[in-house]
């Protein structure tokens, strides 16, 4: 018992207070998690990026994990979709992991310099598929409009390898960008089927970055206890709340705010 209360007095409770905050604002908005997480534990409190991105995808995991429950539960989750997305996304997540390993053994400063660039061109590309999505929809229907079944196939498949590359470095992408995709290749489908196939999708994503980061010293088990505390009941008061919430004002508000990190991460 003396080792619980110990873990958990060297919590540090800005790590939980910043987990509530991220998670009131996914609740509010459905933007991602790891969006905003990972860039405030690199620039406010100065965690390394391996170490940010490695907990960020186990936490990510953890709370699609439940998110994926639900929308199992409610027959909202397409598992045709699912798995053509993890057709390239496993092998994808498998490659990149595998090079981050090799650049770490080369150097912590390469993998780090990788890690730093993807998420920025990550956030820049989640701030653009939210700003634009209404135009990115309509671009991307126009050329998909009479497709196959066997091309949208072979489309998901692509989609899943570019996410898998993109979430096993930066631990962003899967949210926004994916579902910008799913909603122009699937146009017929009902959206809620799409959401609960793009987090059904992210759990195995997830998991496995995770766990390769976590063989490669990049998960801090306190810093995820942390954030779980203060993001759990951060989300459900977002979501209980996310009527309320002017979703045309704040939505574009984090999209600029992602843009500027973004660049300043780029550069």
């Amino acid at each position: 018992m003396a080792t619980v209360f110990d873990a958990l007095s060297t919590i540090n409770p800005l790590y939980s207070i910043s987990g509530f905050a991220v998670g009131a604002l996914v609740g509010f908005t459905g933007v991602g998690g790891g969006s905003l997480m990972t860039p405030i534990l690199m620039l406010v409190f100065g965690i390394a990026p391996n170490t940010a991105v490695g907990t960020d995808l186990l936490y990510a995991a953890i709370t699609k994990t439940n998110g994926t429950l639900v929308h199992a539960l409610h027959g909202t989750v397409d598992w045709r979709i699912t798995r053509r997305l993890a057709y390239g996304s496993v092998p994808a997540t498998i490659a990149s992991l595998v090079l981050l390993s090799w650049l770490g053994k080369a150097g912590g400063h390469a993998a780090n310099g990788l890690i730093t660039s993807a998420l920025g061109f990550a956030l820049l590309l989640t701030a653009c598929s939210i700003l634009f999505r209404r135009w990115l929809l309509d671009h991307i229907a126009r050329h998909t409009s009479n497709m196959s079944d066997r091309r949208s196939l072979w489309l998901t498949v692509t989609l899943g390898v570019f996410l898998g590359v993109l979430v096993s470095i930066s631990s962003v992408g899967a949210g926004a960008i994916g579902m910008t995709v799913l909603l122009a290749l699937y146009s017929h489908t009902p959206t809620a089927r799409l959401v609960g196939s793009d987090i059904a999708h992210a759990v195995p994503l997830t998991l496995i970055a995770g766990f390769g980061h976590w063989l490669m010293g990049g998960v801090d088990w306190l810093l995820l206890f942390s954030l779980l505390i203060g993001s759990i009941p951060g989300i459900a008061l977002g979501a209980h709340f996310a009527a309320r919430v002017p979703d045309r004002y704040l939505r574009p508000a984090l999209a600029s705010v992602m843009a500027f990190v973004g660049i300043k991460l780029s550069i």
